[in-house]
């Protein structure tokens, strides 16, 4: 059975055996884990890991594809690997408690036009993911692993940084794939079992303000936040970033993740006192 990709869903197919075994080696994964993979499509990467780990959950969303990658587990006998039709982003993680009741590690290679949707996702279900291997556009892996002060670095950086330690795999030309897609690749590690050391006392909050900081970011960090928080008055902001040590004429790709958890730490306090004015 042949299958044309479907470009909708954002199909290219890793193709180049020595990538594969390059992410699969430096995924560093173990016979005793059990994997959730996100988009297996033909099983490049899934017939490789279901011969490394105890077991696999693979979510292909084209049921011609999903079919299709039954299919070949059949014929090469392959008894470890679980094959799920279905979105992703509409999946069912509660799933995986009794998959994986110890977590799971993620690994894919995702359709571009999903990578933030799943990020968030994985966000949301960090307690049951350990680590995340994930092929991005290079443009989001350079986001994701960006240092303050760049143009790369964003709210996108701050909030994956605080939840996983990041860090770069491998990058992938497009030659890799089939069709050849327009743009670079790269394969990104999030590891959640080692998140930022400084936690937030109210992390809601904190994402409110690292999202808010960048809504406007080629303003200064004053500038923007009053746009963002207009409950809030200048002096108020002031006074906030002042108690933080952070400039108001900063911009919002100059802070770290201790300076904005520094700023959400003093922000409730400034609410309270300014409530009912």
């Amino acid at each position: 059975m042949e299958h044309r990709p479907i470009k909708r869903f954002g199909q290219h197919f890793l193709v180049d055996r020595k990538v594969i075994g390059r992410i699969l080696e430096r995924a560093s994964l173990g016979p005793s884990e059990r994997i959730l993979e996100i988009g297996p499509g033909k099983g490049a990467l899934t017939l490789p890991l279901s011969r490394r780990v105890d077991r696999v959950l693979a979510v292909e969303k084209d049921r011609n594809l999903a079919e299709l990658l039954m299919q070949r587990l059949e014929e090469r006998a392959v008894t470890n690997v679980d094959v799920v039709c279905g979105d992703i982003l509409n999946f069912d993680f509660t799933r995986l408690d009794g998959f994986a009741p110890d977590g799971v590690h993620v690994v894919g290679n995702l359709p571009y036009n999903i990578s933030s949707p799943v990020l968030e996702i994985l966000i949301r279900q960090r307690r049951r993911i350990h680590r995340a291997v994930l092929m991005f556009q290079k443009e989001v892996a350079d986001r994701l692993a960006a240092t303050p002060g760049g143009r790369n670095y964003g709210a996108l950086t701050v909030l994956i940084g605080y939840h996983a330690r990041i860090a770069s795999l491998a990058k992938v030309g497009k030659e890799a794939f089939r069709p050849r897609p327009r743009v670079e690749s790269a394969v990104v590690e999030l590891d959640f079992d080692r998140p930022h050391p400084v936690r937030a006392a109210h992390e809601a909050r904190f994402q409110e303000v690292v999202r808010g900081a960048f809504a406007h970011r080629r303003k200064t960090l004053l500038n923007t936040l009053s746009i963002a928080f207009p409950g809030l008055d200048r002096r108020t902001l002031e006074r906030v970033l002042a108690e933080c040590g952070i400039e108001p004429i900063r911009r919002a790709e100059t802070l770290s993740i201790d300076e904005y958890l520094g700023l959400a730490a003093a922000w409730p306090a400034q609410l309270d006192k300014t409530a009912g004015k």
